[in-house]
């Protein structure tokens, strides 16, 4: 039977660019609208800016624009930014809406007509040097459960927790660094614990969302669901909570009811509306990153609950995105923009990769542009493209491009491929694309070996007939696997349709016949990655010296400031180390794991990231210079307590070995 689908993704907030970590959600949001649509669900996709704020204000105060000004711009900019990677949503609205402040309305006098908010007096942090209360994201500090500095006033990006701005330790205000002081202040509140029992069914509830997703949540539950402060003081930007004085909605409220004002506004109905939001039949799917995942799967469920709307059906939850390895740093030029990379790279590659990469969970996904390249231009290029340009190219031409019939083999061949369908549509359900992919690039390898096997290229010379019929098999298989393909790779899709002259690429005509049929001219349908450009992407991103930074002064500050005392040199303590074992760390591409004995001190774990120069097993029994004291770093991969010392890059780079007869341990003075 045909589902009525509602799918929507995190909405970017409107104080700054599209990154790769918003299109990331954006590409798996869209693959899976692509894929329901294809399969004959009505399927639609909502999103909108999340526009509302204290750092909304400042910014556009500081572009000298009005506020509503700066957000209709930095929306047009993330319109262009999302749809170059092939993002194709029915609505992409703003959260500064007449729709969204009507929902926000209606939600929050239903939750209080029925007893679900309180109001009392509570400190709060106000910097007196701005003089203004400060929002949870204009505070600094310390998390008051796991000690991570420089987080914010909310929660901590670290260990994930939630608090108020009150518990964050050393707490400064982030815009001048004054610690800031404590204010009364009469503030609304939502009793989330009203709906402790409801939302623990709800959560339990099969298919609602990863298993990770779910032990995530069930620890807030031990902890004990807390009332949430749904208001703010004014100066804000938001929309003013009905019946009070200089008191706004808190962002956090309204951001979500963008997805139901975005719908609104696209239907243009209350009753469309209705057929989603209040019919248990129809299905609302949210796809979200893990760290907003409080938000998503308590608060936003309960309000929802109390003010008689349907719940979500499923909360997909993703990771984050990383870049070879690491956390996206903007002095690695690692902190890539969505324009930039359309501007050096080709979108519809990273949909590809993307897809490659992500399973159902909530681990986090890494960009490597080594293992980026290989991909592209192995799996996609080498292979699936493969199967359109080598067949249906000059081979075709000197068949006056038609098709003949279909032999017994490339039946056998097409049903072979065929028989993946079931598998393919129910990986694409879970949203483990990698699964996905990696089924139909076993597929490519099927039609490749037939087309080696059989040669047309060398038939074409002496038996034209027996050519057209490898390339008849070859091509009906291959449309198959690019029916599989086409919610990964729309672009490429749409030259794949022209091929075959067809309006679709979807599940109810896969089995259709070409045979004795004409076939279009073929057209280039990607380009290899080419290296060259990944190195301009990479420097772009780089953060540039001011101009002002090449004046002799600046340069003398900056030679000066790069002195170290020989009190401060005498604190670097490096020993002779001697690697007792080395490894390969899997999903990182630079990184080797270093078992390192420093003799009478032990023994330490070091990430090196010496990979392109050197093999684990070369590195065995070797005698090197570690930085024995180095405060121990926690990385994705474990715990790295040393360093390793080298010079140079890449294949050229050269460990720091001791010379003579030292000892793990000796010091090297």
């Amino acid at each position: 039977m045909k589902k009525r689908i509602l799918v929507t993704s995190a909405l970017p907030y409107a104080n700054g660019a599209i990154h790769l970590g918003h299109v990331l959600e954006a590409i798996q949001t869209d693959i899976f609208v692509r894929f329901q649509r294809q399969i004959g669900n009505d399927c639609y996709y909502f999103c909108a800016d999340d526009t509302h704020g204290t750092p909304i204000m400042l910014a556009s105060s500081k572009a000298g624009v009005p506020p509503d000004e700066f957000i209709r711009t930095v929306r047009e900019d993330h319109i262009i930014d999302l749809t170059a990677f092939g993002v194709r949503y029915d609505n992409y609205y703003t959260t500064n809406s007449p729709e969204n402040q009507r929902y926000s309305n209606q939600i929050y006098l239903n939750l209080k007509d029925k007893g679900h908010i309180s109001e009392r007096e509570i400190e709060q942090s106000y910097c007196n040097h701005d003089r203004m209360f400060l929002p949870d994201r204009f505070i600094k500090g310390t998390c008051p459960k796991c000690d991570a500095k420089d987080q914010y006033g909310d929660s901590c990006e670290s260990c994930g927790t939630s608090y108020s701005p009150k518990d964050l330790k050393d707490s400064k205000c982030a815009l001048c660094g004054t610690a800031p002081i404590l204010k009364s202040s009469k503030h609304l509140f939502f009793k989330l614990q009203d709906f402790s029992d409801q939302l623990e069914q709800w959560i339990n509830a099969p298919g609602r969302m990863h298993e990770g997703a779910q032990k995530k949540l069930r620890e807030w539950f031990l902890a004990g669901l807390q009332e949430w402060d749904i208001s703010r003081d004014g100066p804000y930007f938001g929309f003013p909570i009905p019946g009070e004085e200089n008191k706004y909605f808190y962002v956090w409220l309204d951001a979500p009811i963008g997805y139901m004002a975005s719908s609104r506004n696209y239907f243009g109905s209350d009753s469309e509306f209705a057929s989603y939001w209040n019919d248990p039949n129809a299905e609302i799917i949210h796809f979200i990153g893990k760290d907003i995942l409080y938000f998503h799967a308590l608060f936003w469920p309960a309000m929802l609950m109390g003010s008689g709307f349907e719940t979500p059906k499923q909360i997909h939850v993703h990771g984050f995105l990383t870049v070879n390895g690491e956390k996206m740093s903007k002095s690695r030029g690692t902190f890539i923009n969505a324009k930039d990379f359309a501007s050096f790279l080709d979108p519809e590659h990273f949909r590809f990769y993307m897809a490659c990469r992500l399973g159902a969970n909530m681990d986090d996904v890494d960009l490597s542009f080594e293992d980026y390249i290989s991909r592209v231009n192995s799996d996609l290029i080498g292979n699936l493209v493969n199967l359109l340009s080598r067949t249906g190219t000059t081979i075709l031409d000197k068949l006056d491009r038609k098709l003949g019939k279909l032999t017994l083999a490339g039946k056998t061949l097409q049903e072979q491929i065929l028989a993946k369908e079931m598998e393919i549509k129910e990986s694409f359900e879970e949203r483990n694309y990698a699964r996905v992919m990696k089924e139909i690039t076993h597929c490519g390898d099927l039609v490749n070996r037939y087309v080696n096997d059989n040669a047309p290229w060398a038939l074409i010379k002496t038996d034209p007939e027996s050519a057209r019929a490898v390339v008849t098999d070859a091509l009906h298989s291959a449309y198959v696997i690019f029916t599989y393909l086409s919610p990964i790779v729309p672009k490429i899709s749409q030259k794949v349709m022209e091929f075959f002259k067809v309006d679709r690429l979807d599940y109810s005509n896969i089995r259709k016949s070409f045979e004795n049929e004409s076939i279009e001219p073929y057209q280039n349908l990607s380009e290899r990655v080419n290296e060259k450009n990944i190195n301009q992407l990479i420097e772009a991103g780089k953060p540039k010296d001011a101009e002002s930074m090449e004046t002799s002064k600046n340069l003398e500050t900056k030679t000066t400031s790069n002195l170290i005392s020989i009190d401060e040199l005498a604190k670097v303590e490096l020993r002779v180390g001697k690697i007792e074992d080395a490894m390969p760390v899997e999903g990182a591409d630079k990184l080797i794991k270093c078992i390192v004995s420093l003799g009478d001190f032990g023994t330490k774990n070091v990430f090196a990231g010496i990979k392109s120069a050197y093999k684990p097993e070369e590195l065995i029994g070797k005698s090197v210079v570690v930085v024995a004291n180095l405060q121990p770093r926690k990385m994705k991969f474990g715990l790295s307590e040393a360093m390793l010392l080298a010079s140079g890059s890449g294949e050229e780079l050269s460990l720091f070995v001791p010379d003579r007869k030292a000892k793990p341990g000796d010091l090297l003075k």
